[in-house]
């Protein structure tokens, strides 16, 4: 166990927290949310707090393990309940149980579907004890695309689609089963769900999906109770890298390192990171994530054996990314460019990615004003650190080009520019000939009198000084 802090959100107070040493700052925040109160949370006794009600009326139905099924599902990551379970403090939604599919994993034997049904009968009881007289559960499963690259199965495939809609099917199947035999007079004729489509290679998960529809249509529950909800803090406790059957948009994580479903594809390949760094370098699209297309047809694929889905994807809706810093390395290859602009000497420095992208700029005025120098460095140093977060050099070279204030006027010294609007002009202008193939920026023609330079403070013309011949300058000196 450690003990850290951490807020629900970034804009919540840290609250003390103890969990598992293994389980990630995600995990606490996730822990934070979910534990009742504002003081210091303890797994252990979070979980308690809504273990112990179920298990005592689960030894009136002669159910004596119950508190430790529980406890071992959320010790081994498997399954935790959703919000109104660990407080009462849910948002409406009826109280639910997340399985974590990648976490029913085992190398040796593949996905564990034994284990699996078995954490589904007990979220089934559990949600049964905690409110008997509910009407509708959500019992789903989180993180596929995770299982699908443990698996070492395209999420793109035909394979892994018919994957899911099995494992959708054990889900559904055994849910129904376990509600409704405990609550017969809820049975139903007929499950509204169709056959799991036929699983090649995997004949324990497509015998386990056949046999639990064949059990439900013997007693079937009509109460509903699958459902894949949108990723909250239960699937971040349990340390899902992916919500329900989403692909993974990315395969860098917010650390900034290889997700572990984009490790377990890489070894599935059988190639090392830095060949799959290299090969992506000369454009093969290694890791590249799963099309719009791809996530609406798993979406398709699973939704007949649920009750509620979220929304089928649509085209805008994948996340956007957070931005990630690209580090540039302690050695760096670039070059100093120097011209002259209307007269006014300039000196353009890049240094470059080892791919040759450019990640960092300066600029150097040497014998401009210190407010021309600082405010051009101050724009060189915002511009790298753009860069360096993912900013294309397009649209620095869209925004700055043909920007106009002096100096202006010819270039001297740099062959590939000839006029410039402005020394921004002139800096993207040329950065876009050397780093973007010449970009279609329209010509830098300056005007016939380019704007004067711009002064410094109490740095006023001569025809100024004449207009107020009692004007001084006091120095505080």
């Amino acid at each position: 166990m450690r003990d850290t802090e951490a807020g629900a959100d970034p804009d919540a107070p840290p609250r003390p927290l103890t969990l598992p040493a293994s389980w990630d700052d995600r995990a606490a925040s996730a822990l934070a949310a979910l534990a009742p109160g504002e003081g210091r949370a303890n797994l252990p006794r979070a979980a308690d707090s809504w273990i112990r009600p179920l298990a005592i009326r689960a030894r009136l139905d002669g159910d004596g393990a119950l508190a430790d099924r529980l406890h071992a599902l959320l010790l081994r990551r498997q399954a935790a309940p959703t919000a109104p379970l660990w407080g009462g403090h849910g948002d409406g939604a009826p109280p639910g149980f997340v399985l974590n599919l990648p976490a029913f994993y085992d190398e040796a034997a593949g996905f564990d579907v034994d284990a699996f049904a078995e954490a589904v009968r007990t979220a089934a009881t559990a949600l049964r004890l905690s409110d008997p007289a509910a009407s509708s559960f959500a019992i789903g499963f989180t993180d596929l695309d995770g299982l699908l690259a443990l698996l070492g199965v395209e999420y793109e495939s035909h394979t892994g689609r018919d994957l899911a809609a099995n494992v959708a099917a054990v889900l559904r199947g055994t849910a129904d089963l376990a509600l409704a035999g405990e609550q017969p007079d809820l049975l139903s004729c007929l499950p509204n769900w169709p056959e799991p489509p036929p699983l090649r290679g995997m004949p324990s998960l497509a015998a386990a999906a056949q046999s639990a529809r064949e059990a439900a249509l013997r007693g079937s529950s009509n109460m509903r109770s699958t459902a894949i909800c949108a990723p909250g803090p239960a699937d971040a406790l349990l340390g899902a890298e992916t919500g329900g059957v989403a692909p993974a948009f990315s395969a860098v994580g917010p650390d900034g390192t290889l997700t572990r479903a984009a490790q377990a594809r890489l070894a599935a390949m059988g190639i090392t990171a830095e060949i799959a760094l290299a090969r992506i370098l000369a454009g093969d699209p290694v890791l590249a994530p799963a099309s719009l297309a791809a996530h609406q047809s798993m979406h398709d694929a699973v939704a007949p054996y649920f009750h509620a889905m979220p929304p089928r994807p649509a085209p805008g809706a994948v996340p956007a990314q957070p931005p990630r810093r690209r580090d540039l390395p302690s050695r760096r290859r670039g070059y100093t460019q120097r011209a002259m602009v209307g007269g006014h000497r300039v000196y353009v420095r890049t240094e470059e990615y080892p791919d040759g992208t450019l990640g960092e700029l300066h600029v150097s005025l040497p014998r401009e004003g210190a407010v021309m120098r600082n405010m051009m460095d101050s724009v060189a140093a915002a511009v790298s650190l753009g860069l360096q977060h993912g900013v294309p050099l397009e649209e620095y070279v869209r925004a700055f080009t043909l920007t106009r204030f002096g100096p202006a006027g010819p270039v001297e010294g740099d062959g590939d520019v000839r006029h410039a609007t402005s020394l921004l002009d002139y800096v993207f202008r040329h950065l876009a000939v050397n780093y973007l193939g010449g970009c279609d920026v329209p010509e830098g023609i300056p005007d016939a009198e380019p704007e004067p330079l711009p002064l410094l403070p109490l740095d006023l013309p001569t025809h100024s000084r004449a207009r107020h011949p009692g004007l001084r300058l006091v120095s505080n000196g």
